[in-house]
């Protein structure tokens, strides 16, 4: 067997322990229960099959040869009863506490899965989602769960409860007759490993159906949003096709999977009714003939045993389905909680600040208006405060997606507080690449930015984000009301400040418009409003946070030329003060920047002023005028 093979052989029961170590460290004392229900019920089991061997033995023979009376025959048989009767209670009841148990267990344990993935998924880096589908991620949170719900309820603790049958009744079955116990299961042997082989093949197909489920997931919730683009260009015909081609991978892997474990219980369960026979025949004749004292009363009890021996195979063999595909689920939502997180070695933290009459800050807690980076120094143990201007400085910057491919190139740029930088340039050339690197979505493989002369490696990225303002040109919303979706950009606004950041972005007018005002209730992303609306509560969003620093992406490109003329004097105000680093195509929004950057292939190749610039006639002059350059 070689390496690979043998490391997917252990890759399931890594898998499986993997889950049960959630369902331990979550509930310790409720597994501990559940065990002790497992085995008591085991024990009972065995022992009440073992009774139908002291009844003949000790009773139904002696009363039919005289030598037991019946009177104290029955007087005995009735108290043995009232014990047996006392023991079925037990097992009863056990069984009535382990299924009770189980549903608080398994679901409470889903929860926590979930609740981990959740959190998990918020620490990974954007470049994760970058490389994922939305659909494939979500259907590990709503499929690949699920399937844990069986595995936690009913297959673990079958199979800890069949592993407890087995060792009671191999133990019963050695009492009664070890050369029998010997016949019996050399067939149980074969059984075992038709089961293995078959399972292990069968594992694969279920991986990969789960893979296809999300696939398909992902297929789905892609042309449900695109429905429109769908209808608009007639592409019926060849979105079905698209979606006929992934559901015919999801039935070739489903039918396979489910093709090589449906054969387990027919064999399993032939294979028991042979081992039945052949135990039945080699018993008769180890009575008949005395040997090893085996005694034809020993024979009932030890068919019981076979069957009960054989039950937990066929069991399994019955569950091998729901088993394989629940660790298939299992190792994509381990595939998910193994993705290593966003990576955070900052200390420079951002805090509320008070200014004295010689300009000394110091931190408070109360909000000020005033911000510091508060810089503890390891060498001497002193820390320093800067006040938050928004002076942003970039040297010498080489940055790459892959390793291997690099799409900025030596980019050098000196935004100071208060000025307003413009990235211009064709589709591709870097220019949203540069504000991702900014809040250090992505980390520079070359070169140092500086924050208020602070490398921004140095400084905690939630405190580095929370000091910029990001409008994005593909607009977000969240299931709530609009003053929900503008306090997004900072929970603790007063519905005051809601209202001032709206009419500042200029969305004040259409929002006091609507059924309920700011009350009113959005879902499906804003599927209620326009686009442009939706974008202008995103601008009132990032108004609302009040930040020294603003990232403006395309924020006015789903706006129409009327509703721009309104944003823009919002947005004048908004910028008035802050460092703001806009992008965007309509190069009338940014006339009036401190410095225009035209970037081609991620190099700076223009920078200067929008007069300096037509001056020049170089690219950017011909993206402004049309005409060509010189």
């Amino acid at each position: 067997m070689s390496d690979n093979e043998k490391k997917k052989g252990k890759a399931p029961l890594k898998t499986l322990g993997r889950t049960l170590g959630f369902v331990v460290k979550s509930y310790p004392v409720h597994c501990v229960v559940v065990l002790i229900c497992i085995i008591v019920t085991a024990i009972v089991t065995a022992r009440g099959t073992m009774f139908s061997k002291e009844l003949i033995n000790d009773y139904i023979q002696p009363m039919l040869d005289g030598t037991l009376s019946q009177d104290k025959g029955f007087r005995d048989l009735g108290i043995k009863m009232i014990f047996i009767i006392l023991t079925y209670g037990a097992g009863v009841l056990s069984t009535f506490l382990l299924n009770r148990l189980m549903v608080y267990v398994t679901q409470g344990t889903l929860k926590i899965i979930r609740d981990t993935l959740f959190e998990h998924m918020e620490k990974l880096p954007i470049s994760y989602f970058d490389r994922n589908e939305r659909g494939d991620i979500m259907s590990i949170y709503t499929n690949d769960t699920d399937t844990l719900r069986q595995l936690i309820s009913q297959s673990v603790p079958n199979m800890i409860s069949n592993v407890s049958t087995v060792i009671t009744v191999l133990i019963s079955m050695l009492i009664l007759s070890p050369i029998l116990t010997l016949t019996a299961l050399i067939v149980v042997t074969c059984a075992v490993i038709i089961t293995r082989t078959l399972a292990m093949r069968s594992a694969k197909h279920f991986r990969k159906r789960q893979k296809n489920i999300g696939e398909v997931n992902a297929f789905v919730e892609e042309a449900v949003e695109g429905q429109r683009v769908v209808k608009v260009f007639t592409h019926e015909e060849k979105i079905m096709q698209s979606f006929d081609e992934k559901n015919e991978k999801l039935y070739d892997s489903t039918r396979l999977a489910n093709g090589l474990a449906n054969v387990v219980m027919p064999i399993m369960g032939n294979l028991g009714y042979l081992n039945y026979v052949i135990v039945a025949v080699v018993g008769g004749y180890l009575a008949i003939n005395n040997i090893g004292g085996f005694q034809i009363a020993a024979l009932i009890p030890f068919l019981q045993f076979t069957r009960q021996f054989n039950m937990p195979i066929s069991q399994f063999s019955q569950q091998l389905n729901s088993i394989i595909m629940a660790l298939a689920g299992a190792e994509r939502i381990f595939g998910l909680l193994d993705q290593p997180i966003e990576q955070d070695e900052g200390y420079v933290t951002l805090v509320n600040a008070k200014e004295d009459e010689n300009g000394n800050l110091t931190e408070c807690e109360e909000r000020t208006g005033i911000w510091a980076w508060k810089h503890p120094h390891s060498a001497d143990g002193s820390v320093t405060y800067t006040r938050l201007c928004g002076d942003i400085v970039f040297e010498d910057v080489d940055f790459g997606y892959y390793p291997e491919k690099t799409v900025l190139h030596d980019i050098n740029l000196y935004a100071h507080p208060g000025e307003k930088i413009a990235f211009v340039g064709a589709t591709g050339a870097g220019k949203t690449t540069i504000t991702n690197l900014i809040n250090r979505f992505y980390d520079i493989q070359k070169g140092k930015i500086r924050y208020d002369g602070i490398n921004i490696q140095k400084i905690k990225k939630a405190d580095l984000r929370r000091s910029l303002g990001v409008v994005l040109q593909d607009t977000h919303l969240f299931s709530g009301t609009v003053a929900d979706n503008i306090r997004y950009g900072r929970l603790d606004a007063t519905d005051e400040e809601v209202h001032a950041a709206a009419k500042l972005a200029g969305a004040d007018y259409f929002i006091s418009h609507l059924p309920k005002g700011y009350d009113t209730e959005i879902s499906g992303d804003g599927a209620n409003l326009s686009q442009g609306q939706r974008q202008l509560i995103a601008i009132a969003r990032a108004a609302v946070a009040d930040p020294p620093v603003l990232i403006l992406d395309e924020a006015t490109s789903s706006i129409d030329t009327r509703t721009e003329a309104i944003v823009q004097r919002g947005m004048d105000s908004l910028m008035e003060g802050r460092t703001v680093f806009v992008i965007a195509h309509r190069l009338s929004t940014v006339k009036n920047s401190s410095v225009i950057m035209v970037l081609a292939n991620g190099r700076i190749i223009e920078r200067g002023s929008h007069d300096s610039l037509l001056e020049d006639k170089g690219v950017y002059y011909t993206l402004y005028t049309g005409n060509k350059a010189n």
